[in-house]
C-alpha cells in the first residue's frame, strides 16, 4: 500500500564544512542529504525544549513512578532496614573472620 505525505520545501544556509559532514554522512548512509537533516531535525524536536521541560519530565516521571515497587517499605523505614542488614552482615563477616 501507498502512503503519501505532503513534505514543505524549506531553504536553510549551511557552511561549507556542514555541508559536507552532512554529505558524508549521506553517502555512508545511502541515504540523500536531505534525510540526513530531517532525521537531525526531528532528533532535536524530540529532545526536551528547555531546562525547565526537562526538569518537568523528570519529575513527572518519578512521580509516574512513585509506588512501582510496592514490597519496599517507605522511605526512612527502608533506609534503616537497609543499613541494619549491613550491620548484621558486617558483624557476621568479622566473627567469621576472626574463628578463622
Amino acid at each position: 500500500m501507498y502512503t503519501s505525505y505532503i513534505m514543505r520545501r524549506t531553504q536553510i544556509y549551511l557552511d561549507e564544512s556542514q555541508q559536507q559532514r552532512i554529505t558524508h554522512r549521506a553517502e555512508a548512509a545511502g541515504v540523500t542529504g536531505s534525510k540526513v537533516i530531517r532525521e537531525a531535525v526531528e532528533a532535536y524536536l524530540a529532545g526536551p525544549v528547555d531546562d525547565d521541560m526537562e526538569l518537568a519530565r523528570q519529575r513527572q516521571a518519578i512521580a509516574d513512578a512513585f509506588g512501582a515497587v510496592s514490597r519496599l517499605p517507605v522511605g526512612a523505614d527502608f533506609v534503616e532496614e537497609v543499613r541494619s542488614s549491613d550491620a548484621t552482615r558486617t558483624d557476621e563477616l568479622e566473627t567469621q573472620w576472626r574463628s578463622s
